[in-house]
C-alpha cells in the first residue's frame, strides 16, 4: 500500500523528532537545526511511503540527515569548541533547573553512544516507537532491537552515574 507523506501532519511529530534529534546531537541548538534541516528536505518534494507509518519514516529521515551532516563535518576544519560547562544552562521552560540539567546530561550520554546503540535507544526510548516499529524503521530484526536497546541502556546508566560520582 503506497501513500504520500502528508506535509500538513508533519507538525504532529515535531516534539518526538526534536527529542530524537537532541539525543543524536547531544545539544539542544544542534537538535533544532537538525529537525529544521530534516523538514526542509522532506518538504522539498513529495515523499512516497510504502507500508510505513509517518513517524518511522521521519525518524529514518532525521537519522539520515544527521549522518549526512556528520560526514560533511568530518571533511571540514572544525573550530575549537567552547568549554563543556557552557552547555549546562537550564531550560527556562523546565519546571526545575535541576531537571533540565539532568536531561541535558542524559542527552549528552545518549549522543556519545556508538551509532547502532544510539539509533535503537532514540527510536524506542526517546521517540516512543515499539520494538516492531523501531525494527522496521531501522531495517533490523526485532531481536536485534531488544539486544541493542538493553546494552545501550546499560552504557547510558554507566556514563550518567560515572559523570555524577
Amino acid at each position: 500500500m503506497e501513500r504520500t507523506l502528508d506535509p500538513a501532519r508533519l507538525g504532529d511529530h515535531l516534539d518526538r523528532l526534536y527529542r530524537a534529534a537532541w539525543a543524536l546531537c547531544g545539544s539542544r541548538e544542534d537538535a533544532e537545526d537538525l529537525v529544521q534541516e530534516t523538514y526542509a528536505r522532506l518538504l522539498a518534494r513529495p515523499r512516497l511511503l510504502r507500508n510505513e507509518d509517518d513517524l518511522g519514516y521521519l525518524l529514518r529521515a532525521l537519522r539520515n540527515t544527521f549522518l549526512n551532516q556528520k560526514r560533511t563535518e568530518s571533511r571540514r576544519l572544525r573550530p575549537v569548541s567552547l568549554p563543556d560547562g557552557l552547555d549546562l544552562l537550564a531550560d527556562p521552560h523546565a519546571p526545575q533547573p535541576h531537571a533540565a540539567l539532568e536531561a541535558a546530561e542524559l542527552y549528552v550520554a545518549i549522543a556519545a553512544l556508538p551509532g547502532d546503540f544510539r539509533d535503537v535507544l532514540v527510536a524506542v526510548d526517546v521517540t516512543g516507537l515499539s520494538y516492531k516499529e523501531a525494527a522496521r524503521a531501522l531495517r533490523i530484526r526485532e531481536g536485534t532491537v531488544m539486544s541493542r536497546l538493553y546494552r545501550a541502556r546499560q552504557q547510558v546508566v554507566r556514563r550518567v552515574e560515572g559523570g555524577t560520582a
